[in-house]
């Protein structure tokens, strides 16, 4: 049978498919927004809810939680339902917990609507990957995966200087209320415009396959995803730590600078991840190679930057502030090499599982430093309130425990990768056959 139109090859990657990334990117906006948004509102909640920095903690702490937990199962429940439905399901989540901050005076409701903005923020990135697998061709997919970070990033820049002005000048309740309520004009785009596939004019159903924890246990038996998870893990953790949390009362309480220079500062990191995924993706597909120098060496750096800030007794000049600031901010860009690992050895009907998988790994490590950043705060100056900068000095310290254990675990599963790769044609062989591949999107 004739191929019809929609479903050509050659249409893939035109201009309909770029439709469909951009509204499918734009609820990745809003979540990261959504996701940020406590960067520098930090403060304001501390005083809002009348907590204590290891309960502030518990915010972002509770968010990525939820996040991290529902990354595997939703990136299943992508491949099974299509990426529409998803995305749907998790701006009606994240919308319904930003009103509900928006209007909550307790630790309790502040806590149950952070945990729902976390189960939308969870069905965003994986979708939309989803649909970039799905509308475009292979070699496009890594490019096409650092342009949706890129995207993104318009939700940290928001999140920043924006979001600090606006709680100045229109108070809480209705900065995060009308932030909110993007949430519903993006719903309406998302229900209108976005399609699952080339050939889907009608409602998609269910597509049938292997059980989700099936699909998740064929994903995990492969090294790659590991390798890819780790990489997530090392290059993705300090970011989030310094954006959404911990990184404007640092700057602010232990460096002693004015709000205006630390919000400032938070968009240095932001802005040169922006510039970061312009040149990773491109970079990475054509030099497969230098992935992994990439997601050793960026974190490595930033664990002696970090180090020769916390090291003195005193705060720490500008320009130091500044050069952390631009080595932390790539990390975002390079986690999503961890994508690329994992594709390798993954068939394309899995990838909305194995991308599930990987994603866990950035999250997972920042959520046990936001909560492990606060517990110290509170227990090296206890009483709540502003803590000093001794106190910054050893809680921003324990990021060095799971940095140096990403690295380490991307070092060793690199080798278990290499080793299985050197095996395969010896089994191939003995076999006496020739192996049939699937072409894998984004494959370096």
């Amino acid at each position: 049978m004739k191929p019809s139109a929609d479903t050509a090859p050659s249409r893939l990657g035109g201009s309909i498919a770029w439709m469909m990334w951009a509204v499918a990117a734009s609820v990745y906006v809003v979540a990261v927004f959504h996701r940020s948004s406590l960067g520098v509102a930090g403060i304001d909640a501390q005083e809002r809810f009348g907590v204590s920095a290891s309960q502030l903690s518990l915010f972002p702490m509770l968010q990525l939680l939820v996040y991290a937990g529902l990354q595997i199962p939703v990136g299943a429940l992508t491949d099974r339902f299509g990426a529409k439905r998803v995305l749907s399901c998790g701006l009606v989540l994240m919308t319904a917990g930003q009103f509900t901050f928006a209007f909550a005076h307790g630790f309790a409701g502040a806590a149950f609507a952070r945990v729902l903005v976390g189960m939308g923020d969870a069905m965003t990135f994986v979708s939309v990957l989803r649909v970039v697998s799905v509308w475009f061709p292979a070699n496009r997919v890594a490019v096409l995966t650092q342009l949706t970070a890129l995207l993104g990033m318009a939700g940290n820049l928001a999140g920043a200087t924006p979001l600090a002005g606006a709680l100045h000048a229109f108070g809480w309740s209705r900065t995060f209320a009308v932030s909110a309520g993007v949430g519903v004009a993006v719903l309406v785009a998302v229900l209108i415009v976005l399609r699952d596939n080339p050939g889907a004019r009608t409602r998609v159903r269910p597509v049938g396959g292997p059980g989700m924890w099936s699909q998740v246990r064929a994903a995990w038996a492969e090294p790659g995803t590991r390798l890819g998870l780790w990489a997530h893990w090392a290059c993705g953790c300090l970011p989030q730590v310094f954006l959404m949390l911990w990184g404007f009362p640092f700057l602010v309480e232990g460096q002693g600078l004015a709000k205006g220079t630390a919000s400032a500062l938070l968009t240095v990191a932001i802005v040169i991840n922006m510039l970061a995924c312009l040149v990773v993706g491109p970079l990475v597909t054509r030099r497969p190679g230098s992935r992994l120098a990439l997601c050793v060496g960026q974190p490595i750096l930033a664990l002696v930057l970090w180090a020769a800030v916390l090291i003195p007794a005193e705060p720490s000049p500008l320009w130091l502030l500044v050069v952390l600031a631009l080595v932390i901010g790539p990390g975002g860009a390079l986690s999503l090499v961890g994508m690329e690992f994992a594709r390798d050895g993954n068939p394309s009907q899995r990838l909305g599982t194995v991308s599930g998988i990987v994603n866990v790994g950035g999250f997972a490590a920042a959520t046990l430093c936001l909560f492990a950043i606060g517990l110290v705060l509170d227990l090296v100056e206890p009483g709540g309130g502003a803590h000093g900068l001794n106190a910054y000095r050893v809680a921003m310290a324990v990021q060095a425990v799971p940095l140096l254990l990403g690295v380490v675990q991307v070092l060793r599963y690199a080798r278990k990768v290499a080793g299985s790769r050197r095996a395969e044609p010896v089994c191939v062989v003995a076999a006496g056959r020739v192996p049939e591949r699937e072409s894998v999107p984004g494959a370096g």
